[in-house]
């Protein structure tokens, strides 16, 4: 069964040699795991070309249409790409596990060192409570986050520094140190990853992802609107989509 995503995994190589000097967080190619029949086939990048390497047993039940990264524990505790096979039935499928990718680029270079500084994050660990990226009950709807957040995207949009510091001290003001730190860490990580996304999207001709904008908000309006956050930043400091350390503390300290 294995040998079936070969061919899938070869299109992928190519089109990320297409793609892999737009930017350095797309200089690696990571491990892979597919789900089928709730197990784990996993695939590693070696000489030039994926590899089935083994079966594993999946930690808990992964529903059809999964994108995500984490680590595998029985390959090593490594950081991998996992996905659904459907992602391979279209274009923006591929460059759905890009998308991952990035997640596994974040990981090893300053995700952990990042996380560790963060309130949230430390208290977080020291309850157990390994969901709180996706589960932390976030005010998406109150209207003292909402009226803010449109105005510092039109402002981002506008290219209105003043104005968009004037939304982010609002922000910082109502939301306090957890759900600002909540909604930076998103917008980092998430909107990153969508940045990464969208810009390999251009280069290839295909329709750029812009889902989350509209309302309810929920947590994908960061991956919009930290996109939006880091293209406007990178138009001011065009180092930063490199280091992607400091490009986390500007968007913490504006």
């Amino acid at each position: 069964m294995a040998e079936t995503f070969l061919d899938a995994l070869e299109k992928l190589i190519s089109l990320y040699q297409r793609v892999a000097k737009l930017n350095p967080a797309l200089k690696k190619h990571y491990p892979i795991a597919i789900v089928e029949d709730q197990q784990f086939l996993i695939f590693d990048f070696d000489q030039g070309t994926y590899q089935f390497q083994k079966r594993a047993s999946i930690p808990m039940p992964i529903p059809p249409g999964i994108h995500a990264a984490f680590q595998i524990e029985d390959y090593g505790g490594r950081i991998a790409c996992v996905v659904t096979p459907d992602v391979f039935d279209s274009d923006e499928g591929y460059v759905t596990i890009l998308h991952e990718f990035i997640h596994c680029y974040q990981y090893e270079t300053c995700e952990q060192e990042i996380k560790m500084k963060l309130d949230i994050a430390r208290q977080a660990q020291e309850k157990g409570n390994f969901m709180w990226e996706i589960e932390h009950p976030f005010p998406y709807t109150a209207a003292n986050f909402t009226n803010p957040y449109a105005g510092f995207l039109n402002a981002l949009a506008a290219e209105d520094h003043v104005e968009v510091l004037v939304k982010r001290k609002m922000l910082k003001t109502y939301l306090g140190l957890h759900d600002y730190e909540y909604m930076v860490w998103q917008e980092w990580k998430e909107g990153f990853a969508r940045w990464i996304e969208n810009l390999v999207k251009r280069h290839l001709g295909m329709p750029e992802n812009k889902g989350g904008l509209k309302q309810p908000y929920s947590r994908v309006l960061f991956y919009a609107g930290g996109e939006a956050f880091i293209s406007y930043l990178s138009k001011r400091e065009p180092a930063l989509v490199n280091d992607i350390s400091a490009l986390f503390y500007k968007l913490q300290a504006v």
